[in-house]
């Protein structure tokens, strides 16, 4: 595997929502890192069919253009009695015509594609949330990280916090949403405690361990 040769990397994302989680869990390691944004480069077109995929198109394309390390993550929502939908196109059952995403919109579309399956009972409605983080260097060299989170999706949508698809999925073993939950509850951890809780702090946690020697 290879390892960071310095700490500074890129944020191969322009979505603040995951800019914001990335920050929370970057901190406790001192790493500089800018986003893709704030380098002012384009978003690369998602044409993977799979979440590593996706994350290697977006976090190559930023090490390409700055030369720097650059991580990438590609994440999702899973649902059992969809087939696995949305997945890999969980952003774009949020997009609007004229461009913007609406994630209200998005957990009304799952809500009725589940109904419309007969799932109706919390037991009927399980899925996970899945997150891949790539970090990809200038030449193509790539490592990947996978975190996933069991729940189940619930109706109506409960709390403002957290973003996407979070007011819906009950992660297994709460009684809160993710969008109930404060960072620092869906998160879960930090160095030195033993397991995270989101799909992206467990797929960070891996990252951590084996690239910044964290516990």
């Amino acid at each position: 595997m290879r390892k960071l040769a310095d700490n500074e990397i890129v944020i191969a994302s322009h979505n603040a929502g995951k800019l914001r989680e990335f920050a929370d869990l970057m901190a406790p390691f001192g790493i500089g890192a800018k986003s893709a944004k704030e380098y002012g480069l384009p978003e690369p077109d998602e044409t993977g069919t799979t979440f590593e995929e996706n994350a290697y198109i977006k976090a190559l394309a930023a090490a390409t253009a700055t030369g720097l390390p650059a991580m990438s993550d590609d994440s999702g929502l899973v649902v059992d009695a969809l087939d696995g939908a949305p997945g890999v196109y969980t952003a774009n059952w949020a997009e609007k015509e004229d461009g913007t995403r609406d994630f209200a919109m998005a957990m009304q579309r799952t809500e009725d594609a589940m109904l419309e399956r007969g799932a109706t009972k919390l037991d009927q409605r399980t899925g996970r949330f899945v997150a891949v983080i790539c970090l990809a260097w200038p030449d193509g060299h790539a490592e990947y990280f996978r975190g996933e989170a069991e729940g189940n999706l619930v109706w109506p949508p409960r709390g403002e916090k957290g973003f996407g698809y979070d007011p819906v999925f009950l992660p297994q073993g709460f009684d809160k949403t993710f969008g109930e939950m404060s960072a620092e509850e869906k998160h879960g951890w930090k160095p030195g405690q033993a397991d995270a809780l989101s799909h992206r702090a467990r797929a960070f946690q891996k990252f951590a361990r084996a690239m910044l020697g964290s516990a």
